[in-house]
């Protein structure tokens, strides 16, 4: 009996050890959060980079997949791609327009209402979609009615979930050009929090329910690992290209390059380097919407500025190159799909820096105009020598250290020793007249 006893206790001890190690056991790991940063506008590299992070946090089974998002807008397709990326991903994705003083403008609007879930950072703003065609102008009333007809469809399909009152505020950001805060856009349900850092979205998140692909998914955030996908090298060189500052920029170092090639022909160095600057900022606008008209007037600059040097107007075409430099580059980038702002100063700073070059230029073609030639018939023209056999009316001269055949141009003989001067080249024989 007592080994019976022992055997029994023995039993218990073990079925409360189990029932105490149970709840541990049977816990799974807190899956991790995902955190990748698209900044700037829409373009190819923003789709891509997106597309990968969605994949990269399917693979790792993440909680969630946090894009922290900063765009004045951009392409209505590459838009369009995106959306079709986030609505059909299997973890859910939030969208967090940040840091403090960013925004989503124009379809960063749509990407926004996109998201499984919709935060906003402090004193950051939303909205502004409304079309404009590529001049950034109105665009005629017909056609303005047919794309905001398609885009108030977009954008009510995207913020249906959210109620009436964000419905009327998305529908208005495209018909008004309406925009919200984040305190603004929260009230109006348009996004689901209001959050100062991740950390916090992350706590404010915890047991949130989220529809993805028509399951119900309750998050859990709060303490989650969190891991920032970060961009690849060759991702991070084209999002600093397609900058549209940095764009327009390297098309114009590389126009500097090549006519400080013009004016000082036969290194090649500024050539080669204006010409390859030159391609990659045109691969750089090519990415982004740009307002054809503004390309244009651009272009017209640049060619004015080359002008100047082989038709030389005294400034008045390189006047009208910096002007029409400075037009193209304000609307640029202010076109149907988003509107980007280049600084004031790269806007001045740049055509006047051309200005200057093509200036030192005309300087120097104008130089070389007034400079007396130093070789050939034209350089021997009006050169002085001394006669080492006597012209009667043949002889020879020492002239520019040579000895030449001459003969005295009035047919009166010229002493040995006298001075005499060039007037007339024939070949190796010169004609001269004898020097006062």
């Amino acid at each position: 009996m007592p080994v019976l006893h022992k055997l029994l206790r023995l039993f218990y001890l073990v079925l409360v050890v189990a029932h105490l190690l149970a709840p541990a056991a049977l816990a799974q790991p807190q899956r991790e959060v995902l955190v990748a940063d698209v900044d700037g506008p829409v373009t190819p590299v923003m789709l891509s980079f997106i597309e990968r992070a969605i994949k990269a946090a399917d693979t790792a089974n993440a909680e969630a997949l946090v894009i922290r998002l900063n765009t004045p807008g951009g392409s209505v397709d590459l838009t369009r791609q995106i959306i079709q990326q986030i609505i059909s991903s299997d973890v859910p994705v939030v969208v967090y327009v940040w840091p403090r003083g960013g925004f989503a403008a124009s379809a960063g609007t749509f990407i926004t209402l996109a998201a499984h879930v919709a935060a906003m950072a402090p004193n950051t703003s939303i909205g502004a979609a409304s079309p404009i065609d590529s001049n950034g102008g109105d665009i005629d009333e017909t056609l303005r009615a047919k794309i905001e007809n398609i885009l108030v469809a977009d954008i009510k399909n995207l913020a249906n979930r959210r109620g009436k009152e964000a419905i009327d505020w998305a529908q208005q950001a495209i018909t008004q050009a309406k925009a919200a805060t984040a305190q603004e856009a929260l009230e109006l349900g348009v996004i689901d929090f209001v959050a100062n850092d991740l950390d916090d979205l992350l706590r404010q998140m915890d047991g949130f329910v989220v529809d993805v692909n028509g399951e119900e998914v309750t998050l859990h955030t709060a303490n989650a690992p969190t891991r920032t996908i970060e961009e690849t090298m060759l991702e991070d060189l084209l999002g600093v290209i397609t900058n549209p500052s940095l764009a327009l920029l390297l098309i114009s170092i590389g126009s500097l390059a090549i006519l400080y090639e013009i004016i000082n022909p036969g290194g090649y160095i500024s050539g080669i380097v204006g010409a390859m600057l030159l391609l990659v900022g045109l691969y750089g606008i090519g990415q982004l919407p740009v307002n054809y008209a503004g390309l244009a007037l651009i272009i017209l600059a640049i060619g004015l500025l080359v002008a100047e040097l082989f038709t030389p107007t005294f400034g008045a075409l390189t006047a009208t190159g910096v002007v029409s430099f400075i037009l193209g580059a304000i609307i640029l980038f202010n076109t149907s799909e988003f509107a980007y702002d280049i600084p004031l100063p790269s806007i001045i700073g740049i055509p006047v820096g051309m200005a200057i070059i093509v200036g030192f230029g005309f300087r120097k073609v104008f130089q070389a105009m007034k400079r007396q030639p130093t070789t050939g018939e034209e350089a021997m023209l009006g050169a002085v020598g001394t006669v080492k056999v006597a012209l009667e009316p043949e002889g020879s001269v020492f002239v520019w250290g040579e000895r030449w055949r001459a003969t005295s141009a009035d047919g009166q003989p010229i002493p040995a020793g006298a001075q005499v001067v060039v007037t007339k080249m024939d070949g190796f024989k010169l004609t001269v007249k004898r020097v006062a």
